[in-house]
């Protein structure tokens, strides 16, 4: 079986996207697929093109046995709505250009959160007469309008139209929360075309280890209880939460040793920086994204992961993939999300739940596993027990039976 996937994010990028693409295309080769990717230029998240990358109208090259094919697009910071929407149409034109001259295709993946790679994979599909898969990742575009990035409009019922038109037209649609899935059988999708395959952890890559000596120093880390977030700086995020918390904590002589570690890149981390700067915080300290090879250091730092997206119902319908990372890992969480995401929390008994947005529940929260060595070993236990639930290799399988199906049909 020949797997095409359309996808603007995959490694050498770090996030999200670009890393369960990868490791479920690694996994369909290793089960006998061929599978290319059609994507762009590496450039997440600052929208500069990574050194040895070029943004070129046509690259090619193999990782990890898969045919990777890089085509030319506006290349532009997460930032500006605009030049965002000119980002994702560009590479939905080239991509469906490269695409036809890819061979012997059975099915066809395009990927959100934005949709415009689906629509990509959607006109791929009909041009070669092939099935065609829509993985959702995020309602989109709800959650412009939940960050507040867009208000009700004209352009955003137009984009609400498209939606439910992929929605409607794809072969199969693979969501990766459950929650999801009942958003789309309220609105009138077919719940039998819809499979689930959630995140999870590649545990080769992510498994406890003590904290990285070198950098534990060079930080300037020794003797510190370390709560981190790693991920994008965003304006879903809401990290001016984190913020308002560790401003209370450097008020607190119990937490004199207590350190809030920002690793990553986004849309507001200029402005995090600045505000961390009025406020005069010293406990707080901001570190750039790391090549893919080096993030299992950085999570080796941590004592606790902090998880916290902003206050508004469609995110309580996202899990976000770091918590399965801390899993493989055995760090606690400090959960400030609601939704399907704290119910696995909970099931789990891996960390703690705290409000979102809620900066006092996020301190208490803290200082109780700081304080408590026996809640935060059981934490830690339960989450590498929990790992195994989570496994990307067997949810890389279980997502390949779908497409075999597909084809099969």
């Amino acid at each position: 079986m020949h797997i095409l996937f359309l996808t603007d994010n995959f490694p050498p990028e770090v996030n999200a996207p670009a890393s369960r693409t990868f490791e479920h295309c690694r996994e369909w080769v290793a089960q006998g697929a061929k599978v290319t990717v059609i994507t762009c230029a590496p450039n997440f998240p600052k929208g500069e093109v990574f050194d040895g990358y070029r943004n070129a109208l046509w690259q090619r090259e193999t990782v990890g046995g898969i045919e990777v094919i890089r085509v030319w697009s506006y290349i532009t910071a997460n930032e500006g709505f605009i030049k965002r929407i000119l980002d994702y149409v560009s590479f939905m034109i080239t991509a469906t250009f490269a695409a036809l001259f890819v061979r012997k295709v059975d099915v066809v993946i395009g990927t959100s959160p934005q949709f415009f790679t689906a629509c990509a994979a959607w006109m791929t599909g009909v041009l070669k007469r092939r099935p065609w898969v829509f993985e959702l990742r995020d309602i989109w575009p709800e959650s412009i309008k939940a960050v507040g990035a867009m208000k009700e409009s004209l352009a955003i019922r137009l984009l609400e139209r498209i939606e439910m038109f992929l929605y409607r037209h794809a072969s199969r649609i693979v969501a990766v929360t459950h929650s999801f899935k009942e958003t789309l059988i309220r609105r009138g999708i077919d719940g039998a075309k819809i499979e689930v395959v959630t995140n999870g952890v590649d545990l080769t890559n992510f498994t406890p280890q003590p904290k990285d000596v070198e950098l534990t120093q060079r930080l300037g880390l020794g003797g510190c209880f370390v709560a981190g977030y790693i991920g994008t700086h965003g304006m879903a995020h809401g990290l001016e939460t984190l913020l308002d918390a560790a401003e209370t904590l450097q008020g607190m002589p119990e937490a004199a040793n207590v350190r809030l570690i920002f690793l990553g890149h986004g849309a507001k981390k200029a402005e995090l920086i600045a505000n961390s700067e009025v406020r005069g915080l010293r406990n707080v300290l901001f570190l750039d994204s790391v090549p893919k090879t080096e993030v299992a250091r950085y999570w080796s730092l941590l004592d606790v992961s902090i998880i916290h997206l902003r206050k508004t119902e469609l995110f309580g319908s996202v899990i976000p993939s770091k918590l399965f990372e801390c899993m493989g890992m055995g760090i606690p969480v400090l959960h400030g999300v609601q939704g399907e995401s704290a119910e696995i929390v909970r099931r789990e008994g891996v960390g703690e739940v705290f409000e979102s947005e809620n900066a006092s529940k996020l301190v208490d929260s803290l200082m109780r596993l700081r304080t408590d060595p026996n809640r935060f070993d059981l934490y830690r236990q339960n989450g590498l027990i929990a790992a195994k639930h989570y496994d990307r290799t067997s949810l890389a399988r279980a997502m390949l039976k779908t497409l075999k199906h597909l084809v099969r049909r």
